[in-house]
């Protein structure tokens, strides 16, 4: 159905296009865009074969700053409209909705160009095979790059005169996909793979500012965790401060947002200093995670407070009232990138007065001539990103004050900043709530209520967990990807299951309730049913239930968050060990040699599966059986804030247990006191009720 619509990206009424029926923001985004979008859906793909003509796909995601320049230059354009519409068929695609869609025709973007990105433009064939691919086009070409009026003729010049280039074009890229997506099983690793990995990481190393490589510079939070866990296992210092240089770094620069907290979704330069400024929910709940794990390992504060005004963010901003996590915010308010978070040194001193104003802005580096340039003209504007040079505890001990002092006066300052900030015109929300996204920021919530003793955070990681179980979830307990003002739709993939898997396993260990030890072990179930590859191993990115594409996906590269395979691998190894169930433990393996020559290949794209691996290696069973007692809650609580990767924590109060983990039946406590069994590989050391001797034994 069409509905009109009093404006249009260019003031004229025009009709709304099919796009205004959906829930994703990014679609919506373009639903009064002359463009006659469809969603992907089989209308499209009909409506193009009736007509002959080829699909004209893009894909993008509502914070995409890029995504949003293509839509003002080129698809709010009405030339550029009446070409899509009289020769394509053009479809629309969010890619956090439609992940496996997003994954194959990006992997042809990649073979073909060299590249990929979003916007994502594949131009294909009514029967879904692409035949061109590029990233971002503007509406005329600039330097060497193509414009829509320039490239919309010639593709369709060859669609009616070169039909058969064409398909031979499209035989190529189907070859190539079946062959990318086509896996045999493998040798076992070696755990030598594991050096190996590290040295790749000192040879890219940022010994300055941390990080790997040159800009841009992305957090990738799973490359620092997996060198948290090799330091875990090697005692390998220099592993350990590549972590710490960079953590340090990136919260000093202005990729994390000085005012209001989070980080923002990477960095355009090598010094942190300069952020695309979407800031994206799976990029806090990773860096809180990184953030945790190296507090427990240092004990330094510097990385608690870190992780607690991450999640000060995130419950502030990015919570629903009812339980769960909004998806992201835009980069852009105003049309302008950067524009609701950069400062003048004018604007500073106007609201914190001349004295205070002058010490903060020497403190956070603003100045007149201002470090952020206008994007349209390229000069420096006078606006500012907020960054330090150095932890405030130094710049406490030059300007010759306590550090608590200081702290107390930045963050009065911060706050009257923050009041003045909320006031101007905030970037979009992208709210809808994505079963994938949610189930990381209910894993790192769940190690923030044990890594910082804050019960909070394990109250809202339940929150999070019983609002998808009840909203996201099919009457036959699978489930869906995609909630948004009270509607939940889209089937879910192979990520939703594992990361949901994973959510609930860290929220058990925080509150110790078995209910999430259920949940979790239904969806596993699910999870193997739908997804496994039986051919080879390792699992699909979309089940047995969904449309057909061109070709089945199968990835385990971990790009900006862990793959859905390698978390697969983390939460099946510790399910088979809470439940002794074997097929677990065995699929786990077989995904690792299912993906053997991939990590060879690229060992530091793996580095996910790489932590699953040493996992596998060192992996041990801690039941505590004790009461209600605070004696037992005590000791448990000790066992559990004890850093050790490569284990999982059972509660065994009566028979809570039984359903579950039936191997923990015969185990009771000693002398009626708190009681720890320490396992390796299903293997029990005696039981002990010495705390200090458990502790010792789980870190042998």
């Amino acid at each position: 159905m069409l509905f009109i619509s009093a404006c249009s990206g260019k003031g004229s009424e025009h009709k709304l296009n099919r796009l205004a029926n959906e829930q994703s923001p990014y679609l919506l985004q373009h639903a009064d865009n002359p463009v006659n979008w469809y969603p992907w859906g089989e209308e499209a793909f009909t409506k193009a074969k009736a007509e002959n003509k080829p699909i004209f796909l893009s894909i993008g995601y509502s914070t995409c700053h890029w995504c949003h320049v293509m839509e003002h230059e080129s698809f709010e354009d009405d030339s550029v409209a009446k070409l899509l519409n009289d020769w394509f068929i053009s479809i629309k695609v969010d890619r956090e909705e439609l992940p496996e869609i997003d994954h194959v025709y990006m992997s042809v973007c990649q073979a073909m160009t060299g590249r990929g990105g979003w916007p994502l433009t594949i131009v294909m064939t009514p029967e879904k095979e692409p035949f061109f691919a590029g990233t971002y086009f503007p509406k005329d070409g600039r330097g060497q790059r193509t414009g829509m009026l320039q490239l919309l003729p010639i593709l369709n010049d060859a669609w009616t005169n070169k039909r058969a280039e064409i398909y031979k074009s499209v035989e190529q890229v189907k070859s190539y996909l079946v062959r990318s997506n086509t896996r045999k099983l493998g040798e076992e690793l070696n755990p030598k793979i594991l050096e190996t990995t590290y040295v790749d990481f000192v040879k890219r190393f940022d010994q300055d500012k941390g990080g790997f490589g040159k800009a841009p510079k992305f957090p990738s939070p799973h490359n620092l965790i997996y060198l948290l866990r090799y330091y875990h296992r090697t005692k390998n210092q220099n592993a350990l401060l590549m972590v710490e240089t960079t953590l340090k770094n990136m919260r000093l620069g202005g990729i994390y947002d000085q005012i209001g907290f989070g980080f923002h979704r990477y960095s355009t330069d090598k010094k942190w200093l300069v952020p695309h400024f979407e800031k994206m929910l799976y990029d806090q709940a990773m860096l809180a995670m990184a953030y945790l794990e190296t507090y427990q390992i240092t004990q330094n504060e510097f990385y608690a407070s870190t992780a607690k005004e991450i999640f000060t963010y995130v419950l502030r901003d990015m919570t629903n009232p009812e339980g769960g996590f909004y998806s992201a915010e835009d980069a852009d308010s105003e049309g302008e990138e950067g524009k609701f978070y950069v400062w003048t040194d004018k604007e500073i001193t106007d609201v914190l007065g001349k004295e205070d104003g002058f010490i903060f802005n020497t403190i956070f580096n603003i100045h007149s001539g201002g470090n952020y340039h206008d994007e349209a003209s390229g000069q420096q504007s006078g606006h500012n990103i907020l960054h330090l040079e150095k932890q405030i505890k130094y710049t406490a001990e030059s300007m010759d004050i306590s550090p608590d002092e200081l702290y107390k006066k930045i963050k009065h300052w911060r706050q009257k900043l923050f009041d003045v900030r909320e006031k101007r015109i905030h970037p979009l929300k992208d709210d809808k709530i994505l079963t994938d996204w949610n189930g990381l920021m209910i894993a790192a919530m769940a190690r923030g209520n044990i890594a910082l003793d804050d019960p909070t955070y394990a109250e809202t990681a339940q929150n999070s967990a019983n609002f998808v179980l009840r909203e996201l979830r099919t009457k036959n307990g699978h489930l869906l990807k995609h909630h948004r003002n009270g509607k939940s739709s889209i089937d879910a993939h192979l990520d939703d299951y594992a990361f949901m898997i994973w959510g609930l396993l860290e929220l058990y260990e925080a509150n110790f309730n078995p209910a999430n030890l259920s949940a979790a072990i239904e969806l596993a179930n699910i999870m193997v049913e739908d997804f496994w590859n039986d051919d080879a191993g390792g699992f699909y990115l979309g089940s047995d239930n969904t449309e057909e594409l061109i070709v089945r996906a199968i990835t385990a590269y971990d790009g900006a968050i862990p793959s859905g395979n390698s978390v697969a691998v983390i939460v099946l190894n510790r399910l088979a060990r809470i439940t002794s169930n074997m097929d677990w433990l065995e699929k786990a393996e077989k995904t690792i040699r299912t993906f053997q020559q991939d990590v060879l290949r690229m060992p530091t794209g793996h580095t996910n599966m790489l932590t699953g691996f040493m996992f596998s290696l060192d992996a041990k069973e801690v039941v505590v059986v004790g009461d209600d007692t605070e004696a037992t809650k005590s000791f448990l609580k000790s066992i559990s804030q004890s850093y050790n990767p490569n284990r999982v924590v059972l509660f065994k109060k009566g028979g809570n247990l039984s359903a579950i983990a039936p191997w923990t039946d015969s185990q009771t406590m000693l002398d009626g006191k708190p009681t720890a069994y320490v396992c390796k590989n299903f293997a029990c050391n005696l039981p002990t009720n010495d705390l200090k001797l458990a502790l010792e034994q789980i870190e042998k």
